[in-house]
C-alpha cells in the first residue's frame, strides 16, 4: 500500500477493512459455533457464505483497481450489494425465522443446499440448528443483530468506496 496517492492509500485500506471485518465475523461464529457449541442454522451460514464472499469480492477489487480503473466502483458496488443482502437475511433471522419452530426450506437452506457448500466444507457451513435453537444473545443482543450492525457498516465503507472509485 506503498506509494500513489492518499486517495487511493485511502481506499486500498476501506477494502482491507472489508476484508477483515468480514473475516472476523465468520471467525466469531465459529468460535461461537466450535467453543461455546452455539450451533448455527440456515440463517447463519447464508451469513457466513455472504462475509465470505464480501472478503473475497474487496480482495479481488484491491488486487485489480491499479489495473482496471473501474474496479474500484464495481468492487464498492459489489460490497454494498451484498451487504445489503445481509442485512435482509439478518433482520429476517431476527424478526421472522427465530420465531419459527422450523427454518427447513426457507430461502436460506434452499441457497446453502443448493450450492453444495455444506458437503463442502461441514465444520463452516453446515446447517446444525434451528432458527429457533440458534436464537442467542451477546450481552443482551441477538447476534443476528450484530451482524446486522456490521453489515450496515460494511455497506457504508462500500458507498466511500464508490465515492473514491470516480475520483
Amino acid at each position: 500500500m506503498r506509494g500513489g496517492s492518499a486517495l487511493q492509500r485511502r481506499s486500498a485500506w476501506l477494502l482491507l477493512g472489508v476484508a477483515v471485518m468480514s473475516v472476523a465475523a465468520v471467525a466469531m461464529a465459529l468460535f461461537g459455533q466450535h467453543v461455546q457449541g452455539m450451533q448455527p442454522c440456515p440463517w447463519c451460514i447464508l451469513q457466513r457464505l455472504i462475509y465470505l464472499t464480501m472478503a473475497s469480492v474487496a480482495l479481488l477489487t484491491l488486487a485489480l483497481r491499479a489495473r482496471w480503473a473501474a474496479a474500484q466502483t464495481g468492487g464498492g458496488v459489489l460490497i454494498g450489494l451484498l451487504a445489503v443482502c445481509g442485512v435482509a437475511a439478518a433482520l429476517y433471522q431476527n424478526l421472522v425465522a427465530a420465531h419459527l419452530p422450523s427454518c427447513d426450506m426457507t430461502l436460506a437452506d434452499r441457497i446453502v443446499s443448493g450450492l453444495g457448500v455444506d458437503a463442502l466444507a461441514p465444520e463452516l457451513f453446515e446447517v446444525r440448528a434451528s432458527c429457533a435453537e440458534a436464537a442467542v444473545k451477546l450481552l443482551g443482543v441477538p447476534y443476528e443483530l450484530w451482524s446486522c450492525a456490521l453489515f450496515v457498516a460494511i455497506a457504508a465503507v462500500a458507498v466511500r468506496l464508490t465515492q473514491v472509485g470516480r475520483r
